[in-house]
């Protein structure tokens, strides 16, 4: 990463760019991109654009994907595996819920890799609970800190082997949420010693690369503010979580955030974030983030080196021995 980099992850608008697309990436430099379905056809293509993405943005850039499996799935058949749910194929798994999905996500980053994404946005280290909004809960690894501990740090450690760093979230813990934040503003009650479990899993997690920020309003914590864009919500994940790996905001074009698309980019930073995240591959909106979003700042680019840095070569591991043995675990559970 020569220079620095805007602190921006954005996406694109379809399977391949377009002509201005490209210009755009090419002044700006973003640090990173992330696609979605829209931007999936055939493994081929995605190589492509991926390798594209890359070069004009004239550097390494980290290429994100939400491949949790289940529902949150940008990739799917007939090229790629499909998945069940995280929190029912972990249930389904017992006592072997961990090692279900360490193969799981050691299964899907030799997908990633394949086709030039290093990057999933996963592990969730939400706890969840009987009200946690449907939107988030069968996404879940489990409905206690020590499941949810387990679960995430194998997800990480399967990413991790496969070559692909993990994005821990959703930062300090989106388990509460009985509103869709898409669409919504989560405001969580619950006195501060409740949060405690909720905060549990991050702060044991807090080795992680990077990590995604929760759109979610804390009254204990700042009752003024979601997290993304509160200062003493970014404190809480720096000082008392202890996470000083890189840092981004949920998707700012999300109903959870108010004001226009610049003041919600200023505000993310201002805050503490490292670098903002846009996800619809909209030009316009994305000129608007460009142009409050500046280069990555001092700590920033320290914190993107190290993320970066911990992009390991794929171990060699058998892949099919791993689906056989996921497949073995699963196969008594199996309904029908």
């Amino acid at each position: 990463m020569s220079g620095a980099a805007a602190a921006c992850i954005l996406g694109c608008a379809g399977p391949s760019l377009s002509v201005e697309e490209a210009a755009f990436f090419a002044d700006l430099r973003p640090f990173g991109f992330i696609l979605f379905a829209r931007n999936i056809e055939t493994p081929g293509q995605v190589r492509r654009l991926t390798s594209d993405l890359r070069t004009v943005a004239g550097h390494e850039a980290p290429i994100l994907i939400d491949q949790e499996g289940g529902r949150v799935q940008r990739m799917g058949p007939p090229h790629w595996r499909a998945w069940l749910p995280a929190l029912e194929q972990a249930l389904a798994a017992g006592q072997q819920a961990a090692r279900v999905l360490y193969l799981r996500n050691r299964l899907i980053a030799a997908e990633l890799r394949a086709v030039g994404l290093d990057v999933n946005c996963a592990p969730l280290a939400d706890v969840a609970r009987p009200e946690t909004h449907k939107i988030l809960k069968n996404r879940c690894y489990g409905f206690d800190a020590a499941t949810v501990i387990a679960g995430a740090r194998a997800t990480a450690e399967g990413l991790l082997a496969g070559g692909v760093l993990p994005v821990l979230k959703h930062i300090p813990g989106h388990g509460r949420a009985v509103v869709d934040s898409h669409l919504d503003l989560p405001r969580v009650s619950a006195p501060r010693s409740a949060l405690e479990e909720d905060f549990a899993p991050f702060r044991a997690l807090a080795d992680l690369p990077m990590a995604m920020t929760a759109h979610i309003v804390f009254d204990a914590i700042d009752p003024c503010a979601p997290v993304t864009v509160s200062p003493a919500g970014i404190r809480l994940i720096r000082e008392e979580i202890g996470f000083d790996g890189l840092l981004m905001s949920d998707d700012l074009s999300m109903e959870a955030l108010r004001g226009s698309l610049a003041v919600r980019t200023r505000a993310a930073l201002d805050a503490g974030c490292d670098v903002v995240l846009h996800c619809n591959g909209n030009l316009n909106e994305m000129q608007q983030i460009a142009a409050e979003a500046g280069p990555l700042q001092a700590d920033a680019v320290r914190r993107a080196y190290n993320a970066l840095d911990r992009r390991q070569p794929v171990d060699d591991a058998d892949l099919g021995q791993m689906e056989a043995e996921l497949c073995a675990i699963l196969r008594p559970h199996a309904h029908g």
